[in-house]
Formats: structure tokens, C-alpha cells, sequence
């Protein structure tokens, strides 16, 4: 149970809905009938993507961020640091293994999606590309936020998804995850990571950010002007943080609960198409 615990938090919880908010609003938009919507892929997809693709992506992070993570607190709190334990390797290793669960039972347009995740979620911390420590390369390579989603999408509809969807959700996740870096700052800085957030600071990587998302939300709009006013609220967001003065660290707690409630919203728009017809 010891184990388990401590698999379970360092699956980060708080942020399951990250790679498997995508998948519902992938199924939602790519389903043709409500039968669809119960279609065996998209279930599979989603339950991997809850869980087990979150134990293989923060795992991999933690184990070739031990060095790194000894300075951090929010190591302290919130998650937990890897020291070594041969359990935490074989859980990852097993949790990126099941991602075949899906692979067979989804059609073959969906796999490319699903073999891109695995190479970026390995490739962005482990060596010998790891995308972490490269400014810019870090934040473009956590596009791999929105593969679970068009993974769903190519597997319920049959066909690719929009390709402006996928840039719109590329460049939300790239935002996201430069906001992300912000709270690790000088812990990062102080272990000689460079990252664009180190690169930039914390003025300039708001900037960045609110960059990131307009464009993501007029990208959005491109398709549908209603998606389009729901991402523009975060450079909105983003602007009000930067000129607050809560802090980075207490305001990136935050966005778990605006992106549940920003993907709650979008896949509701794509159920009322599919029972409207």
C-alpha cells in the first residue's frame, strides 16, 4: 500500500485530466452518433491516458530529475521525490508497456499519435535528446498534451483531425507548460537547467504565454468563434497573474480547476453536435 501510495501521487493526480481531458474532447468531436461515443477505442484510450501515461511521463520526469528535484520544494509537498527505488523503474516501464492496450484496439490511422506521445514523453526528460533542458525545445516538445486527444479523434472519426485544432491545442500546451516552469525558476537555475522560462524570466515567460495562448484561441476561433472566446480566456488569465501579486507558484495551482472547467466546456459542445445531429 506504501507503494501504491506513492505511485499514486507521483501520477500527480491533480493534473490526471491533462492527457485525458483531450481524449473526451477528442471522442466528442470526432464522434459521429452517440453510439460512438461508447466506442471500445476511445474507452481504452481513455483509461490509459488517466492513469497509467501519467505514471509513465511524471516517472520518467523523476527519475532523471533526482539530481535536479533535491533542490525543489514543491518536491516537500505536492509530489514526491524518486530516490532510487527499483519499484518506481519497473511501474514506469509497465505503464508505458500498456499503452499497447489501446495501440490494438484502435485503428491503425490512430497510431502515429500514440507513438509520437511515447517518443516526446520519453525524449523530453531522458537523455539523449531530453527536451527539458533546451530553451524553447521544452516548451515545444509538451505538445504532446494534445496527441491523446487527436489519438481519440483519428480513432472514433476514421480520419485526421483538423490540423488548426492541433495547432491550437499545440500551442495551449506549449503556454501551459512555460507557466508551469515558472514556480521552478531558481530552483532550476540554482542546478544549472536551462529552460525557457530560466531563459526568459518570469516577466518574459508570462509574455511568452499570453503569445502562446492568443494564438491558440485565434486558431480556435478559425473553427469556431465559441472555442475561439473560450481559450481567449487565458492570456486574460495569464495577464492577471502577472500583474497581481499572488504568487506564480499559488496561481499555477489554479489552472487545474480552469482547464477542467475550459475542457468541461468544449466537450460539451461536442456532445450537444453529436445528439443534435
Amino acid at each position: 500500500m506504501r507503494r501504491l501510495r506513492y505511485l499514486l501521487k507521483l501520477s500527480r493526480p491533480r493534473f490526471w485530466l491533462y492527457l485525458a481531458g483531450p481524449v473526451l474532447v477528442g471522442v466528442a468531436f470526432g464522434a459521429r452518433s452517440p453510439a460512438d461515443l461508447l466506442a471500445a477505442s476511445g474507452v481504452a484510450l481513455f483509461a490509459y491516458f488517466l492513469l497509467p501515461a501519467n505514471v509513465f511521463l511524471y516517472g520518467v520526469n523523476d527519475v532523471y530529475d533526482a539530481d535536479i528535484d533535491a533542490e525543489n520544494p514543491k518536491k516537500e509537498r505536492r509530489e514526491v521525490r524518486y530516490g532510487g527505488q527499483r519499484f518506481v523503474v519497473a511501474a514506469v516501464v509497465a505503464s508505458g508497456a500498456l499503452i499497447a492496450v489501446p495501440a490494438a484496439v484502435a485503428p491503425p490511422i490512430a497510431l502515429p499519435w500514440l507513438v509520437a506521445f511515447l517518443l516526446l514523453s520519453t525524449e523530453y526528460s531522458a537523455p539523449p535528446l531530453r527536451f527539458k533542458t533546451t530553451p524553447f525545445l521544452d516548451s515545444l516538445s509538451n505538445g504532446l498534451y494534445v496527441l491523446p486527444g487527436a489519438a481519440a479523434y483519428a480513432a472514433v472519426a476514421g480520419e485526421q483531425p483538423p490540423a488548426l485544432a492541433v495547432a491550437a491545442g499545440w500551442l495551449w500546451s506549449m503556454a501551459m507548460h512555460t507557466f508551469s516552469a515558472v514556480p521552478d525558476i531558481e530552483p532550476d537555475r540554482h542546478a544549472g537547467v536551462r529552460t525557457t522560462a530560466t531563459l526568459l524570466g518570469a516577466r518574459g515567460a508570462y509574455a511568452y504565454c499570453a503569445v502562446c495562448w492568443t494564438l491558440a484561441a485565434a486558431a480556435f476561433a478559425a473553427l469556431d468563434w465559441r472555442a475561439g472566446a473560450l481559450l481567449g480566456a487565458y492570456p486574460v488569465v495569464c495577464a492577471a497573474v502577472a500583474l497581481s501579486e499572488v504568487a506564480v507558484d499559488r496561481a499555477y495551482w489554479y489552472f487545474p480547476a480552469i482547464n477542467a472547467v475550459v475542457g468541461a466546456a468544449l466537450t460539451m459542445g461536442g456532445l450537444w453536435r453529436v445528439v443534435n445531429g
